[in-house]
């Protein structure tokens, strides 16, 4: 942790248009992997989906079958609906939430194998999305609702801060798994901080730029396009903080996982 804040102490100046072309050339060699991350998250939160909706679709086919539309109907509804529910549906929010955020981690290391033209499979996503991680990524889930729903009740100005360091909650977490939750926030709004101003530019005209793009390609698009936001907090993060490789006497003997 100590090497990371220094790291993040040294942090050499970041040129906008350097990371801003490095981000397009980047998302060349990732757009497929960045495709295939909007399309798992959806099917991981599809079940939630369709336990949510269902029981109003019902509702809505009922009423259309009997041709009378009651607008206390929904009301009854709402006021019918159990705790139990109720109760799983948050917890199913914030179970699907936590590998939403294993996925993005994944998909950071798999960005970071195409970065330097090594071999990736799809399995790569699923990285994280074991019991030793998940408890970490459901910890992060939580701190990242707890910190944005104040920040957004407090006329979004908060928010708008927030938005850095919360984005690089998951490439700490993809390249630093071995740290404490603690650490990872740490690290992360310090490198916020420290980056905030290029950070909360790259990532507002990378968004933009992606949501264009995507309504331009008839909407579908934007299933390819959505990932490219990731892409440029990738690159700061590699330019401030790097990545450790491992030499050749390090993987003498070293198992795979």
């Amino acid at each position: 942790m100590n090497t990371l804040q220094e790291k993040i102490e040294r942090a050499k100046e970041l040129d906008f248009g350097t990371i801003f072309s490095e981000s397009i050339e980047l998302f060349k060699k990732t757009w497929l992997q960045g495709f295939l991350l909007q399309l798992f998250t959806f099917i991981v939160m599809l079940p939630l989906i369709i336990m949510f909706y269902i029981p109003f679709i019902g509702l809505i086919i009922a009423q259309e079958e009997s041709g009378y539309n009651d607008s206390d109907a929904f009301n009854a509804f709402f006021a019918s609906m159990s705790l139990l529910y109720i109760l799983f549906i948050v917890v199913g929010i914030f179970v699907l939430g936590a590998i939403s955020v294993a996925l993005n981690a994944g998909f950071y290391r798999i960005m970071k194998r195409l970065d330097y033209n090594e071999q990736v499979t799809t399995s790569d996503f699923f990285y994280f999305v074991k019991g030793k991680y998940l408890s970490k990524a459901f910890m992060l889930m939580l701190i990242s609702i707890l910190i944005a729903i104040p920040a957004a009740l407090l006329c979004y100005i908060p928010l708008i801060y927030a938005i850095v360091p919360l984005s690089y909650f998951s490439l700490f977490f993809a390249f630093n798994p071995e740290l404490s939750v603690g650490d990872m926030v740490k690290a992360s709004f310090k490198l916020g901080n420290k980056k905030w101003l290029i950070s909360f530019g790259l990532i507002i005209v990378s968004s933009l730029l992606a949501q264009i793009i995507g309504f331009i390609l008839c909407f579908v698009g934007v299933l390819f396009t959505a990932a490219f936001v990731y892409h440029p907090t990738y690159l700061i993060y590699k330019n401030v903080i790097g990545f450790d490789e491992p030499t050749a006497i390090d993987e003498i003997g070293a198992t795979p996982e």
